[in-house]
């Protein structure tokens, strides 16, 4: 037994509740099982009960064992000063406490127990429920996965409010460095954020009508303009970066740019290629991005083309069989589910706006979804997953729920056990 567990058999009243008696033989109703506190204090709070004839309001506390009372400290704790009930799983000790004690072990389902111990313990499945999946009524995820895929953007949306402060307010910088972020994808994530804000917007804006010198700064802040090189184009290059690091007092940022287990149309020379593309070809992006309400319009923004020079190149000076090195479908579809929709969405939760946010929410729904090891796994459990809005939903619920094992968090879990309690 958990106190979690003991909590969410209290909330939810899966015990047996007629004929309760207190540890000292009263007859006891509960009225008001109170609402769950999270913060300091007791478990529920604003409960109500009958003992005999006499209805209390009040708080209601729970321990494993009655004496973690004492144990715990709370007699002299003003937060517990207006306790009604003491929810106990076993009465170890009765202590002559001001107010009624209640046994819960004697009155919890054994079944119920059985199936969250299985739950808890399966090392071997997918997920914890796995066995459940196939017979899950499919109108209990329906409900789940919008409220998962917002918990997923509110976690972005922190992350995204603090990079904001840190570049006083400007919604366009930190959308420049989220999207550089996010155009390294994984390997290459922290390097290209780096790149970013030692490239502030302001100083691109200055050449973006000359795609070779933007091309120059971020490829020499990558340190990848520092060697030798044999063709003319990788040494203009080169001229270009050193005059502007001069003028600029710029500085490479010396991270490591990883070109392993990639595929060469990923390889960072490209990404950065693109990258630059993008910069010279848009106008304040985030701001059109926040204007447009058409998603393939939207997405047409980030139709660009890297510079001629690397259609026949995947790295310098290695010459490669032609191939235009466009900003892929799927490539694009990972910069709005990782860039794009979050910032809107952050944006929309910043300035209170519903109309913003319920954007985001469409547009995921009509981008593709995400093709990984955690979709794919759902799949074969039969679940249907048809664009970003489903695979970021189950995303969140593998990573922040199956695998921290919470299932008394999910609503899934919460049916299942529920289901255990009604014998469904």
């Amino acid at each position: 037994m958990t106190e979690r567990l003991l909590q969410y058999i209290w909330q939810y009243q899966y015990f047996k509740r007629s004929g309760l008696l207190t540890t000292q033989g009263q007859p006891l109703e509960i009225l008001q099982v109170g609402r769950l506190n999270t913060n300091q204090g007791p478990d529920f709070l604003h409960g109500r009960i009958r003992v005999d004839d006499t209805e209390w309001a009040g708080h209601v506390e729970l321990h494993i064992r009655t004496t973690d009372w004492n144990l715990h400290g709370h007699t002299d704790d003003e937060h517990y000063q207006n306790i009604i009930l003491h929810v106990v799983w076993q009465n170890d000790k009765e202590l002559p406490l001001p107010f009624p004690c209640l046994e819960l072990q004697p009155l919890v389902s054994k079944l119920l127990l059985k199936q969250y111990e299985t739950l808890m313990l399966d090392r071997r499945n997918f997920i914890p429920c796995e066995q459940h999946w196939p017979g899950l009524d499919e109108t209990v995820f329906l409900k789940w996965k919008e409220r998962l895929l917002i918990e997923r953007l509110l976690h972005r949306t922190d992350r995204i409010l603090s990079l904001l402060e840190k570049n006083s307010r400007h919604w366009e910088e930190c959308f420049w460095i989220l999207l550089a972020r996010n155009f390294g994808i994984s390997l290459n994530a922290d390097a290209f954020e780096k790149i970013a804000i030692s490239l502030p917007l302001n100083l691109l804006t200055r050449h973006k009508n000359q795609l070779i010198q933007v091309e120059a700064l971020l490829l020499g802040q990558a340190g990848l303009l520092e060697k030798v090189f044999e063709e003319s184009y990788p040494v203009m290059l080169q001229k270009e970066y050193r005059f502007l690091q001069k003028k600029y007092g710029l500085r490479p940022i010396h991270e490591p740019i990883c070109f392993l287990r990639m595929r060469p149309a990923a390889f960072p020379t490209v990404r950065l290629a693109q990258l630059a593309a993008l910069i010279c070809n848009s106008h304040r992006l985030f701001t059109n991005m926040l204007e447009i309400n058409d998603f393939k319009e939207a997405m047409a923004m980030l139709s660009v083309r890297a510079n001629d020079y690397w259609h026949y190149h995947y790295m310098f000076d290695e010459t490669s069989a032609f191939s235009y090195k466009n900003l892929g479908r799927q490539m694009k579809a990972n910069l709005f589910i990782n860039s794009i929709i979050p910032m809107i969405y952050a944006y929309g939760h910043f300035n209170r706006s519903e109309k913003i946010t319920d954007k985001a929410l469409r547009w995921m729904e009509q981008v593709s979804a995400e093709g990984n090891t955690i979709t794919k796994g759902f799949e074969g459990l039969g679940a249907t997953i048809a664009s970003a809005f489903d695979s970021q939903a189950f995303i969140q619920l593998k990573q922040e729920y199956c695998d921290q094992k919470r299932c008394l968090h999910c609503v899934i879990g919460n049916s299942i056990l529920k289901n255990t309690v009604s014998g469904k």
